[in-house]
Formats: structure tokens, sequence, C-alpha cells
């Protein structure tokens, strides 16, 4: 069986090839009748399977899959244990072209891969010498327990792949229908060199790297996905390529396009006139793309003007100046944060009046309003923003529930509030306050401020 490029069409193939095409269970047409390899990830390990680690392997797998071009389409944890391993083995073997599994070649019983796949393949283990006088040069001056020297055998027929970083070796076999497995130590720092040093050639020797899966993230804040989503519902109801997928975060929703291609250039063309539509449709929410954040934006607008931001934060407790100062460059416009948590510290270090809190209470928009003329006050600040409001569980009343918050930021000259009624837990409720916070001030610096 051959592997088509991006550019190969339906009309390529020959009737056989046509008819092996149909009766595979291992391609899938992804655009003008152009086929992608289908791959599939098995995780072992018993402490992945129960949350005890968090498994890192399969998310940079995906990633690698999406980047090489390679379809992933499942993913599947197993225990360490031997049959139901070996089901899983035998269930991808049946619907995908690449299989990598992860874990369980170390030295000890629990340690099933090498085993279990040879008994899967039908092959005998079998010892290879190189493996074991390096097992042997890794432990000189000190003794080797017996049990590493499970790691120097192998199924037979298998092409092994180096591990600089660690002692077990992985390994490559080839299925007798064809389809590529990968067996890779489960230590992140192990498996992804390996995978990057000796799975990608081997795969390009295969003819198996056809193309590249291509994806680029619209940014939007202040809108929620199910409004981006009816706004845009033409566009995903009649989607071929690029595709448009929508990605809910506290305050924020993504846009992500994706299309399979050979290189950048190639979806910069798929993903241009559809990207236009978009933005023209949700300009005022957008804010940028791929890896720009929200705190990224708002400082590439401060730092031309030369602005020096000082904030004033209550509900949030630092967050905003978290987030802000997660930029790298941002001591260049960002003088800091005040969290003034209790009323006491709102009148003693913003000058919030007492009156104020008096008849209006912490978290309403006069307080908001004099939050911000305190920290506009603080070393020579150009531009500010303060947020008060009720995180929760406790404090909401009827008339300020839970949710309740109110932002304010401007300069000396112009002030802009608004009062947002936000759900969700505590911690979410701070999240969305912050991000609606620096979108605030992401408008009133758009427009010249």
């Amino acid at each position: 069986m051959t592997f088509c490029a991006e550019h190969q069409k339906l009309g390529d193939f020959g009737q056989e090839e046509l008819a092996a095409l149909s009766r595979s269970a291992h391609f899938v047409i992804v655009r003008e009748g152009c086929y992608v390899v289908k791959a599939e990830i098995i995780s072992v390990g018993t402490e992945l399977l129960l949350g005890q680690i968090v498994n890192t392997n399969a998310q940079f797998l995906a990633l690698q899959m999406a980047e090489l071009g390679i379809g992933l389409y499942f993913q599947t944890v197993v225990g360490d244990n031997e049959m139901r391993l070996m089901e899983a083995v035998h269930q991808a073997l049946a619907r995908a072209d690449v299989l990598i599994i992860t874990g369980g070649l170390g030295p000890t019983e629990d340690d099933i891969t090498r085993e279990t796949v040879a008994k899967a393949f039908d092959k005998d283990l079998v010892y290879v010498p190189e493996i074991g006088a390096e097992l042997q040069r890794i432990f000189a001056g000190r003794e080797m327990p017996a049990n590493n020297l499970r790691q120097a055998y192998l199924p037979r027929g298998a092409v092994v792949l180096p591990n600089p970083h660690g002692t077990a070796p992985g390994m490559a076999l080839k299925h007798h229908l064809g389809q590529l497995i990968f067996l890779l130590p489960g230590p992140p720092r192990e498996m992804q060199p390996m995978f990057r040093n000796f799975v990608i050639p081997y795969l390009q020797e295969q003819g198996m790297l056809n193309g590249r899966v291509i994806s680029r993230t619209l940014h939007f804040v202040g809108i929620g996905e199910s409004k981006v989503a009816e706004v845009l519902s033409d566009l995903i109801s009649n989607q071929t390529v690029p595709t448009i997928a929508l990605y809910s975060k506290l305050g924020e929703v993504d846009v992500r396009l994706t299309a399979h291609t050979t290189h950048a250039a190639a979806a910069d063309n798929l993903f241009a006139p559809l990207r236009a539509v978009i933005l023209a449709r949700l300009q005022p929410f957008f804010y940028g793309e791929d890896d720009c954040t929200l705190a990224r934006a708002v400082g590439e607008l401060l730092r031309p003007k030369r602005h020096l931001l000082a904030v004033a934060e209550s509900c949030t407790g630092g967050l905003i100046g978290h987030l802000v100062t997660n930029e790298s460059g941002s001591s260049a416009y960002f003088l800091g944060s005040l969290v003034c948590y209790a009323n006491e510290f709102k009148t003693e270090l913003l000058g919030v009046k007492k009156a104020t809190l008096e008849q209006y209470g912490a978290v309403s928009e006069e307080c908001a309003r004099e939050m911000l003329s305190g920290a506009l006050r603080l070393n020579n600040a150009t531009v500010g923003l303060a947020v008060t409001g009720i995180a929760g569980p406790l404090g909401g009343t009827a008339e300020k529930p839970v949710g309740t918050v109110w932002l304010a930021a401007g300069c000396r000259s112009v002030v802009k509030t608004k009062q947002l009624s936000l759900t969700g837990d505590r911690e979410a409720i701070k999240e969305r306050a912050a991000r609606l916070a620096l979108a605030l001030l992401l408008n009133l610096l758009r427009e010249g401020k």
C-alpha cells in the first residue's frame, strides 16, 4: 500500500489501488480525495489510569502528529495488565497505520509492554548484546540489578531506537499488514527526544509523512461561545477546508482554523479569506492570534505610547498584575498592582472616601472610580485599571449577588466603567473579572486614549 501526498487525487490511482483503498480501515479522505495516515496512541501505566500522573506524553505526541500531518483519532490509557494491553494493541492495529505505545519498557515486573507486544505479534524475545553492553557501561562502578537486563531483550526483527537519556531503548516494528508500531519509554525526558530524533526520521523513510496539519487560532474576549457560534453559524455549517472549531476559556473564546497541507504558505492562502470574514463579523472582540495573550495585546498598545499602567485590585487579589507581568518586557509599562481587599486599605492607600463606601458599598461604580483615581495618583501613572466585586461563594445579597463586579479603566481625562454579572465558582469569577478588566483597558487604548 502506498501513501498519497496532498496533491494526489483519486484519479492518480489505478482500479486495483482504489479497490484496496476502499477496503482499508487505515485511510481517511480529508480534502479533494487525498488521504492522510491514521495514528493511535496507547499510554501504558496504572498510575496514568488512576490519575496519579498527568499524561503529558499523549499531549506531546498529539501535537507532534498534527505538525507531521498524521491524523490522530484514538488515544487509549491501559493499566499494567497484559490481557487488556493485548486487547488494546489488536484493536489499534485494526484501525491505524501508526501505533505509538509509551511506557512499560523498564526493568521491573510491572513493565509488560515489550513482552505483550512480542506476544501480540507472535514473536520471541531475543537478547541484543549491544544493549546489554550499554547497560553495563551505564552501571559501571556500581552494582547493576539483574532485572535491568530485561531491557536488552527485544521482539525479533525490531529496530532499536537509542535512548541516550535512560536505560530502556525504544523499538520500531513493522506489522505484516504494513502498520508501524513504536514502543517508547514512559519518562517524558526520554520519550520526547527519542520521538524527535529517531521516530520522525523513521516515518520519513517509510513514506508516511505527506504534509502537515496547520492551525491558526483567533482570540476573542468579551463575547460568549454561544454568541460566536451564532454569528459564525453559516460558516460552521458549510465548512470544508479550513475547518472551524470553537473553544471557550474563562472570559475568552478561541476560533481555530485547521487545514491539512504541504507547507505553511499554502495554509496561509487557505486561511486568509475565511479569516477576513470572521474578523469582519467579530472585530470589536478580537485581540490577537496564535500565541498572543490578552495581556500581551494590552502591552503592545501601552508600550509605543509610553504609557505607565497602575492597577487597583480587590476581588481579583492581584491576578491582573500576575497576567500583565507574565509577559516579558512588561516592566517598560507596568508600575504595579495594589491589592486593597479590606475597605480600610481602599481608604488608606487609594483614597476611597468612607462616605462612598457607606452610601454605595465597596462593590459599586463609585468605589471603582475612586479606586482608579487612587491608582492614577501613584508614581506618575498615565493609565489605570480598577476592579472590585463579590467572588463568592459568600458575601452576595439580593441586590448584589455573587458575581457582581465593577470595572473602571481610564486616564486622568477619560474613564470607562462596566458592570459584570459573572457566574461560576470563586476561581472562575476572579479569572473572568481579571480578563474582562484587561479587555476594557484594551478597548480604551484602541480608542486612542
